[in-house]
């Protein structure tokens, strides 16, 4: 799925109207007695939330006819989705009881008082135990106490089109080992198929978190270098990796390699790589999520050849070091929103959409590496996608985005950078020296480090 940020200066607005005017089902202002609100995400590439939310709202109803459930789908892309939730998490009269929460935004929103902890409704939830220590972390907030329940987790790598690549002389089993192999691809692809986007990187500023998880954090972390430095707890500056990472994104952009940016800056530029370029052949190689082949197997993306086009590919550190390749890991989960006023249904509800059934049909429908035991060891979803095997064997390389508070607002100002670099509208060097200064507003300069 699919995954910037908003600014916490967002979480003050009460534009009630304009929060639900984005939700899809025509959301009343306010909920009636003994209603629960659940808010989520829902684009043209990603429904199966919306299908598992139907399901359950059914599910739930019928085990207790007293409740209700108002489901609030917000159509809307991630950053857009941020935004949205953000605004309806404003006022008490919008507030949803239940919100699919990504797990970066959980430490902020739990800080900015938007989320409870379920810590007591987990303590008596048989379910609880089929989450290994490492699932549960991803719902913790600062105060050590939960605040959701994980969905699953993901994976990065790279996706390439196997006809094109023949038609360039590129192997079948293309397995790069650094950058140069990435981009000695693209250029291949480029000179035999002017027709073809040969590589396709996530830039934009639209795009939020996509272009800093999918995108640079993937270049980053592949260097040597991080945001954060995990020894001391400092914000790095001035790194050579961050600089290496945009100067990527230059060679891409100066020969032509990636889609034009007339394309590239659009909000809705991910759904249309998945639904359209990927399936349609416009796009040679794509660094992109582990949940895209699930837009393929059924629904109105389906895509049967899919398996037979496609090969994957680990994306290679910048020189082939360290581990030999990296990738970024991140995921969602429910989570129960503070002003829920009956917090035992809320949870009620969110212990049915987590059932064994409910959980193996999602991670099998929105293409997630499983966190549940039982269906992670389930012979029915390893069987389901044969994708899952692939990106399941990128946890040992995977990297995770540094879990504080203000790590939202920091990365909000990675996509100015790439946007820029990509655009040409500024080089790498100053693009850097503008994301250290608003680096160090943030976080103030005692808590910085020179990379």
């Amino acid at each position: 799925m699919k995954r910037s940020t908003t600014t916490l200066a967002l979480a003050g607005l009460t534009a009630t109207a304009l929060a639900l005017s984005g939700c899809g089902g025509g959301a009343e202002s306010e909920a009636s007695d003994g209603t629960i609100r659940v808010a989520y995400q829902k684009t043209k590439s990603f429904t199966a939330m919306d299908e598992l939310m139907k399901k359950v709202k059914e599910q739930y109803e019928e085990e207790f006819p007293d409740r209700s459930v108002e489901l609030m789908p917000i159509e809307a892309e991630q950053d857009q989705y941020f935004t949205k939730l953000a605004l309806m998490n404003g006022s008490a009269d919008t507030a949803p009881d239940v919100i699919y929460e990504d797990t970066f935004q959980i430490r902020s929103d739990a800080a900015a008082g938007y989320l409870q902890p379920i810590d007591e409704f987990v303590a008596e939830w048989d379910e609880w135990e089929q989450y290994d220590e490492g699932a549960r972390q991803a719902g913790l907030g600062d105060d050590g106490k939960i605040y959701g329940v994980p969905l699953g987790t993901d994976t990065r790598g790279l996706y390439f089109n196997k006809e094109i690549f023949a038609d360039a002389g590129l192997p079948e089993d293309w397995a790069p080992t650094s950058w140069d192999d990435v981009l000695d691809a693209a250029r291949a692809v480029q000179e035999s198929n002017a027709d073809v986007i040969p590589l396709n990187v996530y830039a934009a500023q639209a795009l939020g978190e996509a272009t800093s998880m999918q995108g640079f954090e993937m270049l980053l972390y592949g260097t040597g270098d991080e945001l954060m430095d995990t020894e001391s707890n400092k914000w790095v500056t001035g790194s050579q990796g961050f600089l290496d990472a945009l100067e990527f994104y230059q060679t891409v952009a100066e020969e032509k390699l990636g889609p034009d940016p007339a394309l590239a800056l659009d909000a809705g530029w991910g759904t249309k790589v998945s639904t359209e370029l990927l399936p349609q052949g416009g796009i040679a190689i794509a660094l992109d999520g582990s949940w895209l082949p699930s837009n393929w197997i059924n629904g109105e993306n389906e895509w049967p050849e899919w398996e037979e086009t496609l090969g994957f590919a680990a994306m290679p550190t910048q020189d082939g070091g360290g581990e030999g390749f990296t990738s970024m890991s991140g995921g969602w989960t429910l989570s129960m929103g503070a002003n829920a006023s009956d917090p035992q249904a809320a949870f009620d509800f969110m212990a049915q959409a987590l059932t064994f059934d409910n959980a193996l049909t999602y991670h099998q429908e929105a293409g997630q590496i499983a966190v549940r035991t039982d269906v992670a060891e389930s012979q029915e979803y390893l069987d389901f996608n044969p994708s899952f095997e692939f990106f399941s064997s990128l946890v040992p390389y995977t990297n995770f985005r540094p879990a504080t508070p203000d790590y939202s607002q920091i990365s909000s100002n990675i996509p100015v950078a790439t946007e820029g670099v990509y655009t040409g509208q500024t080089t790498p060097e100053d693009a850097q020296t503008a994301y250290d200064q608003a680096l160090v507003g943030i976080v103030g300069e005692e808590n910085t480090q020179a990379g």
